[in-house]
């Protein structure tokens, strides 16, 4: 065999790369940096557990979605970013891993936001991911002449919405911000955030390639299913350490691992490369909605934790509450995966009409938690998931043969 090479890629011109690149996939610092997120996941979702275990969970709900945004948000732009300028050469890397390290102080940051309202070190760890961010886009409007007006939108729009970010910290911390406007302030700034990459891009489109921000979505599903699964078995952990296993475990447990694969299944039912390179102007809708679709399967994660926990002893939440605790993120998870499907095939996969009943058993299910305990609530929520699972494959087979 030949020996082996490396390639040392010292400094390559930034350019925009071509949106119909054959074989495109994620790098290896790709993969690298999405691990950083799944601890910053993990530290999300295990504060909202704790939040739902106390009782309290509409109360964490608000800072969990927050916490949230900023971890998908700044997920979001350096996928966006790598699929049209990745050069792969030592400053791309150093910058990457720049934004790496903001995301793990991030992380550090999320139990004293979560807990105590204290979004000090959340904010700083988002300042450092965006002077990463900010570096890559000057480099790509000093380097790309074509897109260079685009690069410095990119760059001046991150850097205002970075300063608001930066004064709602402030005047929050000074009392100069009350705390009836918080929230307010934060859906504004979120509105900024996600305007921006629309203005930069009517100066000109940058060259994203479809197939790659399909498999770079892909990947961050399987990660968030990967911390469902993660957080019930630190559910089972606990139950097991305190000797206190049951019935309902067993069911809760099996019935969560059957329910992510269903959920997994359905998602990749679906291959949208294809249908972002015929549909780019969908692109936005279809990129934004995954916020809610990512959500709610982070939320799903901290929910069956709960629930398996609840199995084995006592928790302040009641079977109602943990009931909704899953059924909801389920719930919306279906919906929105609909809509971002059919934003990117002509014809829907799932149908609209199993999604809806399936949709309305799932969130009428947790009413009677109190008389059926909650794992049969999920167990039946489990089962409406693998219906529609069957239904879904049974039409498209049945349409395959009539075409």
């Amino acid at each position: 065999m030949p020996p082996a090479s490396t390639t040392i890629r010292i400094r390559v011109r930034m350019s925009s790369r071509a949106i119909d690149e054959p074989h495109r996939a994620s790098s290896q610092l790709e993969l690298l940096f999405d691990l950083t997120f799944v601890v910053a996941v993990a530290a999300a979702t295990a504060q909202f557990a704790h939040g739902i275990a106390d009782g309290h969970g509409l109360a964490a709900l608000v800072p969990f979605l927050q916490v949230f945004f900023s971890i998908w948000w700044a997920w979001m732009n350096f996928t966006w970013f790598a699929s049209s300028y990745d050069t792969d050469d030592v400053a791309y890397r150093v910058l990457t891993m720049v934004q790496m390290a903001g995301v793990l102080v991030l992380a550090a940051g999320v139990p004293a936001a979560a807990g105590h309202s204290d979004y000090g070190i959340v904010t700083l760890g988002y300042l450092i991911m965006r002077i990463g961010l900010v570096a890559q886009w000057l480099r790509a409007g000093l380097e790309d002449p074509a897109r260079r007006r685009t690069a410095l939108r990119y760059a001046v729009g991150i850097i205002i919405v970075t300063m608001g970010w930066l004064l709602r910290f402030l005047f929050a911390e000074t009392g100069a911000l009350p705390s009836s406007a918080g929230l307010l302030s934060f859906v504004c700034l979120v509105v900024l955030e996600l305007a921006v990459p629309r203005w930069a891009e009517r100066a000109r489109a940058t060259n994203w390639h479809p197939h790659h921000i399909a498999e770079r979505y892909g990947l961050f599903t399987i990660i968030l299913l990967g911390e469902s699964v993660l957080a019930a078995s630190r559910g089972v952990e606990g139950a097991l350490e305190a000797d206190q296993t049951s019935v309902p475990l067993v069911v809760i447990a099996g019935s969560g691992l059957v329910l992510l694969c269903a959920l997994w299944w359905l998602y990749f039912l679906v291959q949208a490369g294809e249908g972002l390179s015929d549909r780019r102007d969908r692109s936005y809708l279809w990129g934004y909605g995954h916020y809610g679709v990512f959500a709610a399967l982070a939320a799903l994660g901290a929910a069956l934790e709960v629930a398996v926990e609840q199995s084995g002893h006592d928790v302040a939440a009641s079977p109602l509450a943990l009931g909704y605790a899953v059924a909801l993120p389920v719930g919306l998870y279906l919906a929105l995966l609909w809509a971002i499907h059919a934003l990117v095939v002509t014809e829907p996969v799932i149908h609209s009409a199993a999604v809806l009943g399936c949709v309305t058993v799932i969130l009428l299910l947790p009413l009677a938690a109190p008389r059926i305990g909650v794992a049969a609530v999920v167990a039946a929520i489990t089962a409406g998931c693998v219906l529609l699972v069957a239904v879904t494959i049974t039409s498209a087979a049945a349409r395959s043969l009539t075409t």
